[in-house]
C-alpha cells in the first residue's frame, strides 16, 4: 500500500520563481538576453559536477564564476565586476509564477506540510516567498548548502526527509525539472512534475507520479489519488 503524502517539498528556482527577468539583467549590462538560460544551465552543470565528485559548491559562488567566464568576451556597458554584481543581484528580486500563491494556499489549507529544498540559498527562497505573501505557509526553507550535496544527489533528498521527520514514501517533491524528479524518485520520494511549458518528459528519467500544468491543479490531483 502506498503511504499517504503528508509533506510536500518544492524546488525553488524556476519551479516557484519566475526566472525570465534574469534575461533583462543580462540585457541591461550589454549582454544578449539569451545568455541567461545558458548561464543557468552552465551553473547547474558545474554544481552537478561537484556533487558527482563528492563536493558541495555554493550556488552564488558558482553562478558568479560562470558569469565572469561568459561575460569576459562580451562588449559590456560597465566593468566586468559591476556586470557580474548586477546580474547576480537579479536573483534577489525575482517573483513567483502567477499560479503559485493560490496553489500554495490550497495545499496548506488541505493540511499538507510545505517545505522548500533549493540548490540556491534559503535566504533567496525566503525573500521570494515573503514577497508573494506566502512565507508563513512553509514550515521550513531548506538549502543544499546544509546537505551533503546538490540535488539530484540522493543525500539532498535524504536531508529533506530527515529535516521534516517524515518517511520518504510520504514526501512529494514538486519541480519543473525532470532531473529533480528523477533524483527524488530514486531516493524513494513521490514526485509531481509541474509542466507549465507543455514539454515532453524524457523517457530516460523515472516517470513522475503526478503531472500538472499549473500548481493550482495539484490539490485536485492529490485528492483524486487518495
Amino acid at each position: 500500500m502506498t503511504a499517504a503524502i503528508s509533506v510536500i517539498v518544492f524546488d525553488v528556482n524556476e519551479t516557484l520563481s519566475d526566472m525570465s527577468p534574469m534575461g533583462e539583467r543580462f540585457s541591461e549590462v550589454g549582454a544578449p538576453v539569451e545568455l541567461a538560460k545558458f548561464w543557468f544551465a552552465t551553473l547547474l552543470r558545474d554544481g552537478f559536477a561537484l556533487a558527482a565528485s563528492g563536493e558541495n559548491g555554493s550556488f552564488a559562488a558558482i553562478g558568479a564564476d560562470v558569469l565572469r567566464e561568459l561575460l569576459a568576451g562580451v562588449e559590456l556597458n560597465r566593468t566586468l565586476a559591476e556586470a557580474v554584481d548586477h546580474v547576480m543581484g537579479g536573483m534577489n528580486g525575482l517573483e513567483v509564477h502567477p499560479d503559485v500563491p493560490e496553489g500554495i494556499g490550497a495545499l496548506a489549507a488541505a493540511g499538507f506540510r510545505l517545505i522548500t529544498l533549493s540548490n540556491g540559498s534559503a535566504g533567496i527562497a525566503g525573500k521570494l516567498l515573503s514577497g508573494a505573501g506566502i512565507r508563513d505557509a512553509f514550515e521550513a526553507l531548506l538549502s543544499v548548502e546544509d546537505a551533503p550535496a546538490w540535488k539530484p544527489a540522493r543525500g539532498s533528498y535524504e536531508y529533506a526527509a530527515a529535516a521534516s521527520g517524515a518517511d520518504p514514501a510520504g514526501i512529494l517533491l514538486v519541480a519543473v525539472h525532470p532531473w529533480d524528479i528523477h533524483g527524488a524518485a530514486r531516493a524513494g520520494l513521490r514526485t509531481a512534475w509541474l509542466n507549465r511549458t507543455g514539454g515532453s518528459y524524457p523517457g530516460y528519467f523515472a516517470a513522475p507520479d503526478f503531472i500538472v500544468t499549473a500548481l493550482t491543479d495539484l490539490p485536485v490531483a492529490l485528492v483524486a489519488a487518495h
